[in-house]
């Protein structure tokens, strides 16, 4: 029983670190293109496919990814179309989810729907963590510059031979992936602040692009590791550990701002 629980252990330490790290890597990216809150905004978007995925008895994640990938499509088809900011089109769904999930989420599951439980994961589920967030770590660093320059100007992006619409489904696809990932350590409620939080704490301790997205790295794995610790040995939610930890973090980088 010992060692099932140790190994249980590793497995949820592993998911985490990996996931931090990734979450937050992408979350110094949202930063900087100024669309801090759509990592929290798709995190509702994805409650109608866990509600689903609750009453079939899957995966939480695989329902939240398939209601993602959805939105994520309708939301950049609707921006093309309608030259839309993303940020309102992510709103409009984001509302129109939110209220759908509440209607789908059998009432026993909505606390982990919205909080998560770190407890139920298992080596599987740890190493789709660990492949997919080194996956979504190699797409936004391939697409990295190209974002950053399309947010100081659209037109010097084209000008540069960069597909911003290309750019962009890529970007959301990989917001996508993290919170489908995120949700299953934090719950829909929370994964905004796991992308979020510590990228911001990095923003304010970093001179350079590189100690930014560096930091940006560090500090969330650091986030889930320790946030983990605490679950571990108090008992208290892990996802709010986890988030008070990297809002911890965040306080810290305000009196050594740079």
């Amino acid at each position: 029983m010992s060692i099932a629980m140790d190994n249980q252990f590793l497995f949820i330490l592993i998911a985490g670190i990996f996931i931090g790290g990734a979450a937050a890597y992408l979350g110094s990216l949202m930063l900087a293109k100024r669309m801090a809150l759509v990592g929290d905004a798709l995190g509702h978007v994805a409650l109608p496919g866990m509600g689903l995925a609750l009453l079939l008895g899957l995966d939480v994640s695989l329902g939240a990814f398939s209601f993602l990938l959805l939105g994520i499509f309708l939301i950049w088809l609707f921006e093309i179309k309608t030259s839309l900011p993303t940020e309102a089109l992510v709103g409009i769904a984001f509302v129109a989810s939110l209220a759908v999930g509440f209607l789908i989420v059998p009432e026993p599951e909505l606390l982990e729907a919205l909080f998560g439980d770190i407890s139920k994961i298992s080596f599987g589920m740890a190493a789709t963590s660990a492949v997919f967030s080194i996956l979504i770590f190699l797409i936004v660093k391939s697409i990295y510059p190209k974002m950053v320059l399309a947010s100081i100007s659209n037109d010097l992006a084209k000008s540069e031979g960069i597909g911003v619409k290309k750019q962009n489904f890529i970007y959301l696809l990989s917001i996508a992936l993290i919170v489908a990932l995120g949700i299953k350590i934090v719950g829909s409620l929370l994964v905004g602040a796991l992308v979020i939080v510590p990228a911001a704490a990095a923003r304010n301790l970093s001179r350079n692009l590189k100690e930014y997205y560096s930091l940006s790295i560090i500090l969330g794995i650091l986030s889930c590791f320790l946030g983990i610790l605490l679950f571990e040995f108090t008992g208290f939610s892990a996802a709010a550990m986890i988030i008070l930890t990297s809002t911890f973090f965040f306080l810290v980088s305000l009196i050594f701002k740079r």
